[in-house]
C-alpha cells in the first residue's frame, strides 16, 4: 500500500506475546501500520510490539477488549480502523479485499473477513442474545459462497470507518468483556448500517491464544461473560438470566472443588460470582479498578 495508506490496525494485547510476532509481521507484509494498544501486560507484549515497528500505547491497568480499542481508534488518524485479535492473522491480499467492499458497499458499517481456524474450519457466529429469535438457529451456520449480509460478525477482526465509530461511541465502555462486539453489531444495525461478511478478505485465527491460560484468567472471564449477559439484557429490554442458571454454577463449582478440578471449579465459581454482582447492581469496571468512562 502506499504511504497515503486508508487504515491503520488497532490491536488490544493482554500477555500476547506468543501471538503478536505472526499477527504485526502479517499485517506489515499487507502495509498495513499498527496501533497496539497494551492492556498492562506482565509480559514482553509492549516491547515486542515496539520491536515490530508499531506505535504502542500502554494502559496503567488493563481496559477491558473495548475500552482499549477505544482509545486505539481515538489515536488512529486514517479513514479506516482495522480492528484485530492479537491471535489473528491477516492473509495475503484481505485488507485490499476489505477496502475494495467498503468502496462497494458505502452503507456498511462493519466488514470481517472470513475467519479460518487452526482446523480449516470457516468461523461464523450463528446466534446472539441480542439477535433476534428466528435467527438464533441450532447447529451451524451456512458458509457463504461470496459476499453476505449478517447479523452479526465476530468481533476479531472489523473494519470500520473510523468517524462511524466514534459517531456511535465506539464499544461501550460499561462492559469490561464480552459482548460489546455483538453490542457494536446492534447499535449499527439499529441505525442502518449493514455488516457484510467478504468472501474474497481471509484471515486466520487461533480461538482463545490471546493471552496465557490459568484458573484465575479463568475465573475472571466467566465472571465478565455471566455479567455482561446480564448487562446486555437489561440495557436492550431482554428476559433475564434466571436463577436457575446461577444456582446451578455454585453447585458445579462445589461439586468439582471435591474432584479438585481447579479450572473447572474457577470457571463456574466465576459465572455464579458474576451473574451474581449483576444482580446486585455492582459495575463490571468498578470491580476492576477502573473509572466509568474511559
Amino acid at each position: 500500500m502506499s504511504a497515503a495508506n486508508p487504515i491503520t490496525a488497532i490491536v488490544v494485547a493482554y500477555d500476547s506475546a506468543e501471538v503478536l510476532p505472526s499477527c504485526l509481521a502479517a499485517l506489515a507484509a499487507e502495509g498495513v501500520p499498527a496501533i497496539v494498544v497494551d492492556n498492562a501486560s506482565g509480559d514482553a507484549s509492549a516491547q515486542i510490539a515496539r520491536a515490530h515497528g508499531a506505535t504502542v500505547l500502554v494502559n496503567a491497568r488493563n481496559e477491558g477488549y473495548g475500552r482499549a480499542n477505544n482509545r486505539g481508534v481515538l489515536d488512529c488518524t486514517t479513514p479506516y480502523a482495522l480492528i484485530v485479535n492479537p491471535d489473528v492473522e491477516i492473509r495475503p491480499g484481505a485488507v485490499a479485499a476489505l477496502l475494495a467492499a467498503a468502496e462497494r458497499y458505502p452503507d456498511a458499517g462493519l466488514l470481517a473477513p472470513r475467519i479460518v481456524e487452526p482446523s480449516g474450519r470457516v468461523f461464523l457466529q450463528p446466534r446472539s442474545l441480542l439477535s433476534p429469535a428466528h435467527l438464533n438457529r441450532a447447529g451451524a451456520m451456512p458458509i457463504p459462497e461470496g459476499d453476505a449480509c449478517l447479523p452479526f460478525l465476530s468481533g476479531a477482526c472489523l473494519l470500520i470507518r473510523r468517524e462511524l465509530f466514534a459517531s456511535l461511541g465506539g464499544f461501550d465502555p460499561a462492559i469490561f468483556l464480552f459482548y460489546e462486539d455483538d453490542d457494536l453489531c446492534r447499535r449499527l444495525r439499529d441505525a442502518g448500517h449493514a455488516l457484510i461478511h467478504v468472501h474474497e478478505a481471509e484471515a486466520g485465527h487461533g480461538r482463545g491464544r490471546s493471552t496465557a491460560p490459568s484458573a484465575a484468567r479463568r475465573f475472571k472471564a466467566r465472571w465478565h461473560l455471566a455479567w455482561s449477559e446480564g448487562y446486555i439484557a437489561t440495557k436492550y429490554g431482554l428476559r433475564q438470566p434466571g436463577l436457575s442458571s446461577l444456582f446451578e454454577n455454585l453447585a458445579k463449582a462445589a461439586g468439582y472443588a471435591l474432584l479438585l478440578r481447579r479450572e473447572k471449579t474457577a470457571a463456574h465459581a466465576g459465572s455464579a460470582a458474576g451473574a451474581l454482582a449483576w444482580r446486585r447492581g455492582r459495575s463490571a469496571v468498578a470491580r476492576e479498578g477502573l473509572e466509568a468512562s474511559p
